[in-house]
């Protein structure tokens, strides 16, 4: 089966770089399966997980927000984050969990800023857990 390169860069590190076989992202319009020789295109994702498959492995990777750029080469993920399965730290991930639902159980409606944040770092949490979750 014909392969495509998969770079996923992070602001702190190159956290994937290999041929794969398909990349599967959640877009802002959903779900994205992609294969060798897509068209190019270049799209916001969601905080979700990635899923690469090379053969008859399949792998995730926590990705919290970025751009994928679909080129008639490679594909490359502009992360602001990116975490496989074995790297992430479940009990930290918990603990985020936690804190911001406790916050937006406290949270004031009225300031929108931090309820938002709070809203973000809770699908960040979930994510990581899922991820860690999904490779046991």
């Amino acid at each position: 089966m014909s392969t495509f390169l998969l770079e996923i860069v992070t602001p702190d590190h190159l956290a994937y770089s290999g041929e794969v076989e398909r990349l599967t992202v959640r877009g802002v319009e959903g779900d994205l399966g992609i294969l060798p020789g897509h068209i190019p295109m270049v799209t916001p994702l969601q905080v979700a997980p990635l899923v690469i498959k090379t053969g008859n492995k399949t792998s995730k990777i926590a990705v919290n927000g970025g751009f994928v750029e679909v080129r008639k080469d490679k594909v490359v993920v502009l992360a602001e984050s990116a975490e496989a399965a074995e790297e992430i730290d479940l009990q930290r991930a918990q603990a985020a969990k936690e804190r911001a639902e406790r916050r937006l159980a406290n949270a004031d409606k009225q300031d929108e800023i931090d309820y938002r944040r709070a809203e973000m770092a809770l699908q960040k949490a979930i994510n990581r857990i899922n991820v860690y979750s999904s490779n046991k």
